[in-house]
């Protein structure tokens, strides 16, 4: 079903893995690390895994909740400062200058952890483009592009965002480390993900981002989003997915593997709650459509967000159960972890844009499987 699939998606190369608490149940590989050089994708490819990383950023942090050095609903401004006395962005004048408020109340690390801050994405959302249009577009990968005026009141809404960039920045000053460094030690060590950190450029034998022609034939474009001045907690890291998924096992067993703690069982049950309440999660629009496509993972669903996590409430259209916990990365890559039944997922690629229709289709032939 998953090779029939990728057969009829015209993608350059995929990755799929299926696991349980207790092991892998299902992986192939099919396709080229690119079409240039057609090498052949192996299990073990390393990918930019883009915002995948933001699910180990938050377990990072969490970990630090643990430990009490950082709170969940203090005001993160008093350990980061460029987050303190935010400013909302109501418009704009005449000449195109932002006009801006105080916000009604303090950021917090749930905020962040949530995408309730009021933060976004300039390829999101118009009003981020228009902003950094005013007043100069920032350097890619510097911590300028990161610096933004709120959307809205922090807590008000559920919008995508750079909020977990601000996550990995939490964890530095917290720990006094580089959040690559602390993510090696404390994250992935533990659990034998040997082939995942923040590097400054596409190590040999990475696979290569892909784009489609105008027949629809996947060609190299080369794209890199890692690097920059910071290790970007939102989407900087690059992995496997066999790494990847000692992540999703890991999950799945309550904060262990193998032997080796990372969280509390109580903490992995606390991020896959939803923390929002009311607030409907998951849409993203787009000003970029050659980046990232509108996507809605479940548009029929009020899905909810945990610490970290995309949460349906109802049973997904492939079988997932609710309650299930997911996310993607840019690059057409995704994941799902099904705590009621004990299975979760892994797929990568590397083609552009985000939400491709073939890979979606991929994706939840995976799943199927995974149910079958």
């Amino acid at each position: 079903m998953f090779h029939q699939a990728f057969a009829a998606a015209n993608m350059p190369g995929v990755v799929g893995m299926i696991v349980d608490r207790d092991g892998v149940r299902f992986a192939e590989s099919h396709g080229v690390r690119d079409v240039e050089s057609k090498a052949p994708l192996a299990l073990d490819t390393q990918f930019q895994i883009a915002s995948m990383t933001k699910a180990l950023v938050s377990v990072a942090a969490m970990q630090l909740v643990e430990q009490g050095k950082l709170g969940l609903d203090a005001p993160i401004g008093n350990l980061l400062p460029d987050l303190a006395d935010a400013q909302v962005l109501t418009g704009f004048d005449g000449e195109g200058q932002p006009q801006l408020r105080p916000a009604a109340r303090p950021i917090t690390l749930r905020h962040l952890l949530t995408h309730t801050a009021g933060l976004g994405y300039f390829f999101v959302h118009s009003q981020v483009l228009q902003y950094f249009g005013a007043v100069g577009m920032p350097e890619p990968g510097s911590k300028a592009s990161i610096k933004m005026p709120l959307m809205f009141d922090p807590g008000d809404r559920w919008e995508y965002s750079v909020a977990t960039d601000w996550v990995g920045l939490a964890v530095e000053a917290a720990t006094g480390r580089s959040l690559g460094d602390y993510l090696a030690e404390q994250v992935f060590a533990p659990l034998g993900m040997t082939r995942t950190g923040f590097l400054d450029a596409l190590p040999d034998g990475a696979a290569q981002v892909h784009v489609r022609d105008e027949g629809g034939s996947p060609r190299v474009q080369p794209m890199f989003i890692g690097g920059g001045e910071y290790h970007n907690g939102g989407g900087g890291l690059i992995s496997t997915a066999s790494d990847y998924a000692r992540f999703v096992r890991a999950v799945l067993r309550g904060g262990e593997l193998d032997g080796k703690r990372i969280l509390t069982s109580e903490t992995v049950a606390e991020m896959g709650r939803n923390q929002i309440g009311t607030l409907r999660a998951g849409f993203m629009d787009s000003v970029m459509p050659n980046f990232a496509l509108p996507y809605d993972t479940f548009p029929d669903q009020h899905t909810g967000w945990g610490l970290g996590f995309l949460i349906n409430p109802e049973q997904g259209p492939n079988g997932r159960s609710p309650g299930s916990l997911a996310w993607a990365g840019v690059f057409n890559s995704y994941y799902w972890i099904d705590p009621a039944v004990g299975v979760g997922g892994v797929m990568m690629s590397q083609l552009s844009p985000f939400g491709d229709p073939g890979a979606l289709a991929c994706f939840g032939a995976l799943e199927r499987v995974a149910y079958a």
